[in-house]
């Protein structure tokens, strides 16, 4: 009994090791991700690229509500955005009557080096490249 015992608990801490390697690796990348976003407002600010109010796309229509939020779209569908102070927004909401007449509340997420890592083949682009994409877009 004791040696299962030791095993178990020998899994739970490499578990738990393991676990805590990963929380200090999205956070290194979170921190990376956030000066490649500030590097990218400052860049847009001195091409005179003002920001706007931003709106969340109801998925699979072609609506969208108020949330509060002013800064810039990241990609062309509007999916992802920026605020002012550098925050990251993945923008994407469900439809709801409340959400239409009083806008939603999106709160801010850690940003990723790669976007849309894990998704279908050709819909991940690094952090990087999408910022020097949109920068490139006729009026930013």
């Amino acid at each position: 009994m004791d040696d299962q015992t030791s095993w178990r608990e020998q899994r739970r801490e490499a578990a738990a090791a393991q676990a805590e390697a990963l929380d200090r690796r999205r956070a290194a990348e979170s921190e990376q991700a956030r000066a490649l976003l500030a590097e990218f407002i400052e860049k847009l600010r001195a091409a005179g690229v003002e920001p706007q109010p931003l709106r969340a796309p109801v998925v699979g229509s072609g609506t969208s509500y108020r949330t509060g939020i002013t800064g810039w779209y990241l990609r062309r569908n509007k999916s992802l955005g920026l605020d002012t102070d550098g925050n990251f927004y993945i923008l994407g909401t469900q439809p709801s009557l409340k959400s239409l007449l009083f806008g939603v509340q999106v709160l801010p997420s850690d940003p990723p080096l790669i976007i849309g890592q894990g998704a279908r083949d050709g819909e991940s682009i690094p952090l990087k490249q999408l910022l020097q994409n949109r920068l490139e877009e006729p009026g930013a």
